[in-house]
C-alpha cells in the first residue's frame, strides 16, 4: 500500500508539472512535448486504477496520433511568436480571473466529499477473465447513455462551428462555387463573332501587301 501511495504521488507529481510546463512554455514544440509527457503520466495513473484499455487508448490515439499531427503542424508552420504574444496583458486580469473560477469549481467538484478515499476506495483486483472493454461498454450505453450522446451532439456542433468560422466568405478573398460551375452551359462562356472576309493583293519581290 505504501508502495502504491508513493507511485500514484510521484506520476501526479510528474502531470501537475508538466501541465504547468503545457501553458508557460515558450516554444510551442517544447509545450507540445509537455502534453504527451502528461499524456504518458495520466495513463500510469489509470494502470493503477485498473484501466487497461483507457490507458492503452490515450498512449496509442492522443500521443501516437493527433499529438504527433500537432508537432507536425507547429513545426511546418512559420509561427511568430512576438507577434502572438500581442495584447497577452491586456487579456491577463480576466484569464486569471476565469482561471481562479475554474480551479475553484474543480476543487468544489473533486474534492473528498466525492472522491475521497472513503468514498472512492482503491480498485478492488478483479479475475483475469475481467474485460475492462466490456464493462466500460456496459456503462457508457446504459448508465451514461444519456450524457455520452450529450457529449456526441457537443463535438458534432463543434465540428460544425469550426468548419463555419474557417471556411467563411471574406469579400477581399477569392472563391469558387462548384454548383455555379456545373450548371455552366456553351452559351455562357463561347461567344461565336461573324466578320466579313478581307481580300489582300501581293505585289514586288518582298512581299508588299496592297489592301483593295
Amino acid at each position: 500500500m505504501i508502495y502504491t501511495t508513493a507511485i500514484f504521488y510521484f506520476f501526479s507529481a510528474i502531470l501537475v508539472l508538466a501541465g504547468l510546463r503545457v501553458i508557460t512554455a515558450r516554444n510551442p514544440v517544447h509545450a507540445a512535448l509537455f502534453l504527451v509527457l502528461a499524456f504518458f503520466t495520466a495513463a500510469g495513473l489509470w494502470m493503477m486504477l485498473e484501466a487497461e484499455f483507457l490507458a492503452i487508448t490515450l498512449v496509442l490515439v492522443y500521443v501516437g496520433a493527433v499529438m504527433v499531427l500537432f508537432l507536425f503542424v507547429v513545426m511546418m508552420l512559420d509561427i511568430n511568436l512576438d507577434k502572438l504574444r500581442e495584447g497577452f496583458w491586456n487579456y491577463a486580469p480576466l484569464a486569471g480571473f476565469i482561471s481562479v473560477l475554474l480551479v475553484i469549481e474543480m476543487a468544489l467538484i473533486l474534492g473528498s466529499r466525492h472522491f475521497g478515499l472513503d468514498v472512492m476506495g482503491a480498485p478492488v483486483p478483479h479475475p483475469a477473465d475481467y474485460s475492462n472493454t466490456k464493462e466500460l461498454g456496459r456503462l457508457l450505453y446504459t448508465d451514461y447513455v444519456y450524457a455520452f450522446e450529450l457529449a456526441a451532439v457537443i463535438l458534432l456542433v463543434a465540428i460544425v462551428a469550426a468548419i463555419a468560422l474557417t471556411l467563411r466568405r471574406r469579400k477581399d478573398s477569392k472563391y469558387i462555387d462548384p454548383a455555379e460551375q456545373v450548371k455552366v452551359k456553351r452559351n455562357d462562356r463561347l461567344r461565336i463573332v461573324k466578320m466579313s472576309a478581307v481580300k489582300r493583293e501581293v505585289s514586288g519581290v518582298r512581299g508588299e501587301e496592297k489592301n483593295p
